[in-house]
């Protein structure tokens, strides 16, 4: 459980940071950036290992509707994130979509997950970005420039697809099948 917060708290605090502490990017000299990123990527390995190494309490457990509605939020989830860094028509009209895509993530996985590892994995990253969500909102918003038009909205959706296949590929390959 430990090695799951700690990861968590790797993550969040450093993502937080530049919201809570707005001069924290400033302030930050090149030297100190990787650091910030080493730290992140620490986390993440820590989630991963916390997470595989907890057997905690299931209050629920995955059923074939579940399974499909996890799929369909993730095809979701995963096209925000595409939108989000091609800026798209979502992203352009749309303030937080990579952020209501790690939502939309965590809530999926918490549908096919009811033990408390999930919990505090999925519900800890969720409501990351949901306090992300809150504390950008109190910034000013440009939205992006148009580029690319329908060119763009192509590109987000086959990368949507790719990448889902490739999300699927790699959880059947760490022992978690994502259909069926």
């Amino acid at each position: 459980m430990a090695l799951l917060v700690l990861g968590l708290l790797l993550w969040s605090l450093p993502h937080l940071a530049k919201r809570i502490f707005p001069g924290f990017s400033r302030a930050l000299g090149a030297a100190e950036r990787p650091a910030v990123t080493a730290a992140i990527v620490v986390g993440v390995v820590l989630m991963v290992i916390g997470y595989r190494s907890w057997f905690g309490t299931t209050y629920w457990v995955r059923t074939p509707a579940l399974a499909g509605i996890n799929n369909l939020l993730m095809l979701v989830a995963v096209y925000l994130f595409a939108a989000a860094g091609m800026k798209t028509w979502v992203a352009r009209h749309y303030r937080h979509p990579m952020l209501t895509g790690m939502l939309i993530w965590s809530l999926a996985h918490l549908l096919v997950n009811g033990d408390t590892p999930s919990f505090v994995l999925f519900g800890g990253l969720g409501l990351w970005a949901l306090v992300e969500i809150v504390l950008t909102n109190r910034t000013k918003w440009v939205p992006p420039a148009a580029t690319g038009g329908a060119r763009k909205e192509a590109m987000a959706v086959l990368g949507t697809v790719i990448v889902y296949g490739a999300i699927a590929g790699l959880h059947y390959a760490a022992g978690y099948p994502t259909f069926g």
